[in-house]
């Protein structure tokens, strides 16, 4: 492709041996203790949080709403036989239940997704101009307050509950775009699959023990302590981000001096050290950011259409009983956290001992993690009232889906480190929309919850995974594009 690209690919793939400022071999730093492992850690646990907040409201909503009004939503016309014996919650219950009708829920639901996308394009930019420490730890912080009080938003009414969901869309918004600006100067590039899907690993940990966690606090307790709860979880994360993050290597005032040299030398030829100038033109033509956005968008229909409906089809379809739902509900997220962590291990392996480009990694792992899901959901339309099956279809789909994270996931810092966070508020932008529109269109096409109409809502969700699979797959790239560097003297201790 392009020079600089091409020089690019050809020193990703020498041994990670590098040459210090005075001509001496800088060999890598080690893992154990390393800034960079504990960043990935403390980013986990920040997506851990992230997520929790995201979800938790659609167990604890079961639980807010008038019972009589429960007891018309769940009945179903479902063929499959009902879950025998389903357990009794204790229902010692101080807090208020509300009359929302089926399309006040669906707008309170929702509600989180419109805020969310505002920020995104913003995010990237602040955090590459301000640092994104401060503004991730801020964003997660004022998501954080406003979950603390989503109780009193609720008593006031649910427009009011609506406004505050929206809040926590805008404060989580900048999240992402601050962390990938935050790995931009913190990840060797031949490291980047491995902790960035240690990063990624957080969001799936956060969906798969905050869905059955908050079944079990409704059940012992009542929803407002889901709120409580991981609200508090998160005010732990917010000390420990502050005291113990910090925007690059050279900032970092405990990190050792070999690891900072690993980190920098291995990022000298790759970011830019200009922070006010940013080629807004070549972003928005570039072929290879398109391939990104396509992809995004695709894997995020199918995503957001299993996050937000999964329990609807496993209450409406397979009878499964509320507590019960969450665990299985679960498993699909469990089985993504374990494929996105290995195939960070084997893609940062084909990379650096098989010499394989970044570009074919990349588009292999997208293949795999787009078109694999897009088979077993097709596949779970066709089994029927086989709860074994049917849940294990669900589980290997999304479970596949985890190996995208070392796809086109994270291809923004192989084509633009300097502006991967801009690059990552753009993709993600576009690929919030699906939750937006894809659970309206699925929950408009199951009207009367019946397996037919649920295999369309599969089979259109396959479809444009498969098609984002191939688009990645003509247009993707693997090497840093011209117009993401414009300066030769390596980073200094910018964001």
């Amino acid at each position: 492709m392009e020079r600089r690209g091409s020089d690019t690919d050809v020193d990703e793939q020498e041994k990670p041996l590098l040459h210090g400022g005075h001509g001496d071999k800088v060999q890598r730093a080690p893992v154990c203790c390393s800034s960079r492992y504990g960043l990935a850690l403390l980013s986990s646990y920040g997506f851990f949080v992230v997520y929790s907040l995201r979800v938790n409201l659609s167990v604890a909503m079961v639980d807010m709403l008038n019972s009589t009004h429960q007891a018309s939503a769940n009945h179903s016309t479902s063929v499959c036989p009902a879950d025998t014996n389903p357990p009794q919650p204790k229902h010692n219950h101080t807090a208020s239940v509300y009359n929302w009708d089926s399309e006040t829920q669906g707008w309170i639901l929702g509600s989180f997704f419109y805020g969310y996308i505002l920020t995104q394009i913003p995010g990237g930019y602040l955090a590459g101009r301000f640092g994104p420490k401060w503004l991730m730890g801020f964003g997660i912080l004022g998501t954080v307050v406003f979950t603390l009080l989503t109780p009193v938003a609720a008593d006031l009414g649910a427009s009011y509950l609506i406004a505050v969901r929206a809040l926590e869309g805008v404060g989580e918004g900048v999240t992402f775009p601050a962390m990938y600006t935050m790995w931009a100067a913190w990840a060797p590039p031949l490291e980047r699959s491995r902790l960035l899907t240690i990063t990624y690993i957080g969001a799936q940990l956060g969906t798969v023990i905050s869905l059955p966690l908050s079944g079990e606090i409704c059940f012992y307790l009542d929803w407002t302590y889901v709120f409580y709860i991981f609200g508090a979880v998160g005010l732990v994360w917010f000390v420990l981000w502050i005291f113990l993050v910090f925007d690059s290597p050279n900032t970092h005032p405990r990190i050792s001096e070999q690891e900072r040299l690993y980190i920098t030398n291995s990022l000298r030829h790759e970011l830019s050290t200009s922070a006010d100038h940013i080629p807004w033109r070549a972003i928005v033509t570039s072929t290879p950011l398109w391939a990104i956005v396509v992809a995004h968008f695709s894997y995020n229909w199918t995503f957001y259409t299993l996050l937000t409906l999964l329990p609807t089809y496993m209450s409406d379809i397979l009878q499964f009983s509320i507590q019960k739902n969450g665990i299985v509900s679960a498993l699909p997220y469990l089985g993504c956290a374990v494929f996105a962590v290995l195939s960070g291990q084997v893609a940062d392996y084909l990379r650096e001992t098989c010499h394989y480009p970044t570009v074919n990694v990349r588009k292999l792992f997208s293949l795999i993690g787009m078109v694999g899901p897009a088979v077993f959901l097709v596949a779970a339309g066709y089994t029927g009232c086989n709860y074994t099956l049917a849940v294990t279809f669900l589980t290997l789909s999304s479970s596949l889906g985890g190996v995208s994270a070392s796809g086109f996931n994270i291809n923004h810092l192989d084509i633009a480190p300097s502006y991967a966070g801009i690059l990552l508020g753009i993709t993600n932008t576009f690929a919030t929309i699906p939750g937006m529109v894809g659970p309206v269109i699925a929950r408009s096409l199951t009207s009367h919850n019946t397996i037919p109409e649920w295999k369309t809502v599969f089979y259109i969700a396959a479809a444009i995974n498969t098609f984002g699979a191939i688009f990645y797959g003509l247009f993707g790239r693997g090497t840093v594009q011209p117009w993401a560097v414009h300066t030769s003297y390596s980073h200094g201790d910018g964001s």
